[in-house]
Order: structure tokens, then C-alpha cells, then sequence
């Protein structure tokens, strides 16, 4: 189907646009009033935009239903310095209750059984329960616009980071001194659509090679036969094709299921080449691509 968001009312296209843009990782803002009353709030229209100057920006955006504002958002015109905790999965729960209509003025931290600790340089406190607490300063609140639905863009500067121990490495494995972060231990929690939420943990992550620098030899360059494999997904040959220059057989390479294929199929080129491709297939799905590389050019 297509859809034409002009022809959507306002709750329709967030229904949509929340299902389909996500995950998205939650911004648990602490913001105080210009009376000192804190407030306390989930938001997951939430990502870095810039490191140097460290930016992050989160939206309290106007309620669909009435077209009011949030207490965040009001605090943050008031006093333009938030702390965005960022949420696991062990305060999941806790913090989707503070997303309740709560008066204003009433602390969402008892509500939720959470533990307020003081800033550093802001004056909202942190979360204590969070493994992850950045104080920032408010450079700038960007209205969207005023019909319901409209965001807020809330532009902040990091100028403290507060890392839990557990989630760091050894200082002593980092080459400048500084210890590194292990991201299978954060368990960070991320939005989806309605009531849907995803957990990342070691059970779902993985590791996709970054060319940077090292321009990759593109699908384009793939031999003919690979680029048109009925086996070979376009994962498969984005990881082939992230090499600088195509490989060459290596004499040393030895492998005992590649002997096995070569000799079964050695009449009939044809299965010989899809077994290969299988194979690669499965080489790469245990993340040995150069191992593949010369399976494929088994072939050649």
C-alpha cells in the first residue's frame, strides 16, 4: 500500500512512523523548574548528532490528544539543563511509569521508586539506577510547529558523561589510557511501536566490518558468477565486496570440506559451483569472509 501523510490525521501518521522508524534509544530526562520541582520523563524521539561539540537532541513533541505540552519542556524553557539517562532493560518497567500524566510538581523519581543523586554541573539530579547518566546544557528548544503532534527539538551539549564500572574494560587495553566499553554488557532498551520494546544483548548483536578509509571493491567488480548466485543474498555479497581489491587464490589454503566438494563434484561443474556457494554462504555466516573468498575461487 501507499500512503499519503497529508491525507493521515495526526494519530494515524504517528501510529504509522512510530511502528515503522525504529528502534529508537530512550532519552529518561531530568529536568527542575525555575522553583526547584524535578520532573522526570521517557522520550524516544532521541539520537547523537554531533561529537565535537558533543550534541544530543531529544523531542518533547505536543500531545496528539490535545495539543498540550509536556512538563520537560516547559522545565527546559525555564531552566535550560537536562540530564538524559540512558534506559536498560533492568528499569524498563520504572520508567515507562513515569511516561504517566502525572500533576505538575509531583517528583516522577518517588512515583517510579527511582533514586534521585546530584549533578555535577546541572542542577537536575541523575538516576541513580541508570548505568549511564550525561548532564547537558539546553543550547537551544527548536519548535517544530504548534499543531498537535509537533515536535520540540531540545538541541543539549554533553559536558559530563557518568559511566557505570561494570560496563567498562581494562583501562589497561586501550592504547590512550582510557577504558573501553563493552556494549554486550549495557543492555540498553530501545522504542518500537504501541507497547513493543527491544532489548540489545549478546543473544541479537552483531558485527558488520566498516570500510572507512579502505574504499571496498564494490558488487559491481564481483566475477560474474558470484554477482548473479542464486545462493549468495545481497548480505553475502556486500561482505565479498567489502574487500580492497579482489583476492587471489592462496596455495596455503587448505581446507578439508573444500577437498571433499571438489572431488564429489568434480564432473559436474555446475552442482560444483552451487556446493561452493553454499559453503561460502556458510563460512560467512560465521564471519569468515577471507575463508570464503577462497572457497569461491575454488573455480577460477
Amino acid at each position: 500500500m501507499i500512503f499519503d501523510l497529508n491525507k493521515l490525521s495526526a494519530a494515524e501518521k504517528q501510529y504509522y512512523l512510530l511502528h515503522l522508524i525504529a528502534p529508537r534509544p530512550i532519552c529518561f530526562a531530568s529536568t527542575i523548574d525555575k522553583e526547584g520541582k524535578v520532573n522526570l520523563s521517557p522520550f524516544s524521539f532521541f539520537n547523537i548528532f554531533s561529537s565535537n561539540p558533543p550534541i544530543v537532541i531529544f523531542s518533547p513533541s505536543r500531545r496528539v490528544r490535545d495539543n498540550t505540552t509536556k512538563h520537560t519542556l516547559q522545565n527546559v524553557m525555564e531552566v535550560p539543563e537536562v540530564v538524559i539517562n540512558i534506559v536498560t532493560y533492568d528499569m524498563v518497567q520504572q520508567t515507562s511509569l513515569t511516561s504517566c500524566e502525572f500533576p505538575k510538581g509531583e517528583n516522577e523519581f518517588n512515583k517510579a521508586g527511582l533514586t534521585e543523586v546530584p549533578s555535577v554541573r546541572v542542577r537536575p539530579p541523575r538516576v541513580k539506577e541508570s548505568k549511564v547518566q550525561l548532564e547537558c546544557k539546553v543550547n537551544e528548544v527548536k519548535p517544530l510547529g504548534t499543531q498537535a503532534g509537533a515536535g520540540n527539538l531540545v538541541i543539549c551539549e554533553v559536558l559530563m558523561m557518568h559511566i557505570d564500572d561494570s560496563l567498562l574494560d581494562d583501562p589497561l587495553t586501550s592504547a590512550q589510557g582510557l577504558p573501553k566499553i563493552d556494549q554486550r554488557k549495557i543492555h540498553q532498551v530501545a522504542r518500537l511501536g504501541a507497547d513493543w520494546y527491544c532489548v540489545v544483548n549478546e543473544h541479537n548483536l552483531f558485527r558488520v566490518e566498516k570500510p572507512n578509509t579502505q574504499l571496498g571493491i564494490g558488487v559491481d567488480a564481483l566475477p560474474i558468477a558470484i554477482r548473479q548466485s542464486n545462493i549468495l543474498s545481497g548480505n553475502d555479497l556486500g561482505q565479498l565486496a567489502n574487500v580492497r581489491e579482489l583476492p587471489l587464490v592462496d596455495p596455503s589454503f587448505d581446507d578439508a570440506h573444500l577437498k571433499q566438494i571438489i572431488l564429489y563434484y568434480s564432473i559436474n561443474p555446475e552442482d560444483m559451483e552451487k556446493e561452493l556457494h553454499r559453503y561460502a554462504k556458510k563460512l560467512m555466516e560465521e564471519g569468515k569472509v577471507k575463508e570464503a573468498w577462497q572457497v569461491l575461487l575454488a573455480m577460477t
